[in-house]
């Protein structure tokens, strides 16, 4: 089988239909780490989208704080800002299928799929050292997770985690071959918010018959996205940051 996994969509129309048109043809399932809305100006055609086209989704921390699951006191300004017009914004339908998402692990077909970590939904795992503690509560040894917004992730050998890189500024994909007895914490990078140098949207595919990772970059209409943003009124600060990538 053949999975599309994105994760951190963040109602950034432009980047995920640039992600869809990149790998078309190429994946079966659509999988997904969750934060499907929060910061970008399109949350309705976002959720609509995930409704029919994905397979599995877990919730993120941005999918609660917009749908009133979560308290926005532990929010900075500008995300309490956009969770709060994003509420406002989203059709009943919608805010349902965003309220009732799963919280992570999920399992399909060997892979695990969590938003922050194996034991806690809201962590950040960005360096090895953290890595090393989720990989000892991981019930596969293929888990996707999102929430850094940093594609990459991390390998455990059986003796130490090592850390694998995004995607070269200069390059459009990277492959990575998945190894019996290993352990693999793969995450895709933000489709709708990068913030690891690169603007481009960030996702993965995996074929779990040839047991290979292919990390995915693609550019997207970014000016669109960008007075997408500005013209609801959200922070400008959220559409300035989609052109850098931070």
């Amino acid at each position: 089988m053949r999975y599309l996994i994105l994760t951190d969509l963040h109602a950034n129309w432009e980047a995920l239909t640039a992600v869809l048109d990149n790998a078309d043809g190429h994946y079966d399932r659509v999988i997904c780490c969750g934060d499907l809305v929060g910061y970008g100006a399109d949350p309705n055609p976002v959720v609509e989208w995930v409704t029919h086209h994905c397979t599995l989704v877990v919730r993120g921390n941005h999918d609660r704080a917009c749908t009133g699951l979560e308290d926005l006191e532990w929010f900075n300004p500008i995300a309490r800002m956009a969770a709060v017009w994003t509420l406002d914004q989203l059709s009943a339908g919608n805010a349902a299928f965003v309220r009732d998402l799963p919280r992570g692990p999920s399992f399909i077909d060997g892979i695990e799929m969590i938003h922050g970590s194996p034991h806690d939904e809201d962590e950040y795992v960005v360096s090895a050292d953290e890595a090393a503690e989720a990989f000892a509560y991981l019930e596969s040894p293929l888990a996707f997770f999102g929430h850094t917004h940093l594609q990459g992730g991390f390998i455990w050998n059986r003796e130490r985690v090592e850390t694998i890189p995004p995607v070269s500024p200069h390059c459009r994909t990277e492959s990575l071959g998945i190894e019996s007895g290993f352990g693999y914490m793969i995450n895709p990078g933000s489709v709708g918010q990068p913030r690891d140098g690169d603007p481009r949207a960030s996702y993965a595919l995996y074929d779990s018959e040839k047991r290979k990772v292919l990390y995915c970059r693609v550019e997207y209409d970014v000016p669109t996205a960008q007075r997408k943003i500005r013209d609801a009124g959200l922070p400008l600060f959220l559409a300035d940051r989609l052109a850098i990538g931070r």
